[in-house]
């Protein structure tokens, strides 16, 4: 169990840290200086990672018994830049 949450947590953070950095970094070099690299790299591991984030907290909702509304704020979390820190700190052990 120890392990799975481990796991979790690192996607987690993942996925928040590409956000930022694709919110952040990547989307104003495109928009501003018409730079679009690192929004194609960038893009393509947040999306990764997001899916392994809610594939995650699916999993996490069984293991840890979850209700449904935990779980959808979990995932509704993803969507938010810093959402998956507080998803971390609130509702994993």
């Amino acid at each position: 169990m120890e392990k799975s949450i481990r796991a979790f947590r690192m996607i987690s953070i993942l996925e928040a840290v590409s956000f930022l950095v694709l919110l952040g970094i990547a989307m104003p070099l495109k928009y501003i200086w018409h730079m679009p690299q690192m929004v194609q790299m960038v893009g393509m591991a947040h999306g990764v990672l997001f899916c392994l984030y809610v594939g995650g907290a699916f999993y996490m909702y069984k293991k840890l018994n979850w209700s449904i509304t935990e779980l959808l704020v979990v995932i509704l979390c993803s969507v938010l830049p810093f959402g998956p820190f507080y998803a971390d700190r609130k509702y994993l052990p």
